[in-house]
């Protein structure tokens, strides 16, 4: 009954947030300040982590293909199917949630145990939506340009290792990246970019707006926000899987 109760209040925080804004052009500064905050932010751990990502499929792929009758092109197609499909969309969420999503748990949760959210309510602002739908939309808009960055830094990234390595040809891996390329899995990985995206920013959000109690609860919030934003993120995925490739 516990999570119905959740799943209940969720959408009317959601109903709330959504509401029309009372002035376009603060949440307008909102947005593009939120946009810089938690998409450019981001681009230090997202170039690191999809570099070695692309090094470490790139080599542990080369590394089954010991078969002669196995194409070595298959090591560029292997990565690229990886980085596309599920690395850049999928496990670029779920870091994100942990370092998206407990920032903005701990910014509203803080605001809600310091009164600041309700000083909003009783200056008659939305506070859900002036605290919260800035920075759902635009996470939504900044994520698909992240995981196209992801994309190509992985992929990169293997042809770098093939290239100091050698445990393929460059020509090869080039080979491989461009063998049976189909547009619409680069098209189905946005798609998940965005619904992942909304829901790390609105569930953390959520967690953060209905803290109580002192920093210690703040800090719970926070925890709770990046489990929650996880299993939601890993549920849609297999959805979204099941009804766009199937």
């Amino acid at each position: 009954m516990k999570i119905l109760y959740h799943i209940g209040r969720y959408s009317l925080f959601l109903k709330k947030a959504f509401e029309k804004p009372e002035k376009f052009k603060v949440y307008w500064n909102l947005f593009v300040d939120e946009m810089y905050n938690l998409g450019i932010g981001s681009l230090g751990i997202i170039v690191i982590i999809s570099g070695f990502m692309g090094m470490v499929i790139t080599i542990q792929t080369a590394s089954q293909i010991e078969s002669g009758w196995i194409p070595s092109y298959l090591v560029g197609y292997t990565t690229r199917q990886s980085m596309i499909l599920e690395f850049s969309p999928t496990m670029l969420a779920l870091i994100l949630a942990g370092k998206v999503g407990s920032n903005i748990a701990s910014e509203l949760g803080t605001m809600r145990v310091t009164e600041q959210v309700d000083a909003l309510e009783i200056m008659g602002i939305n506070s859900a939506g002036y605290l919260t739908l800035p920075k759902v939309l635009a996470m939504m808009f900044i994520m698909p340009f992240l995981v196209l960055i992801s994309m190509f830094l992985g992929i990169f990234f293997g042809y770098i290792i093939c290239d100091i390595t050698s445990i393929t040809t460059p020509a090869q891996y080039i080979t491989g990246i461009q063998y049976d390329f189909r547009p619409f899995d680069v098209f189905y990985a946005l798609i998940k970019s965005v619904i992942f995206a909304f829901l790390i920013t609105s569930v953390s959000a959520y967690h953060g707006y209905f803290a109580s109690g002192s920093a210690l609860e703040v800090g719970k919030s926070s925890t709770r926000a990046v489990v929650f934003s996880s299993i939601v993120i890993l549920i849609a995925n297999y959805l979204i899987t099941q009804m766009l490739l199937i």
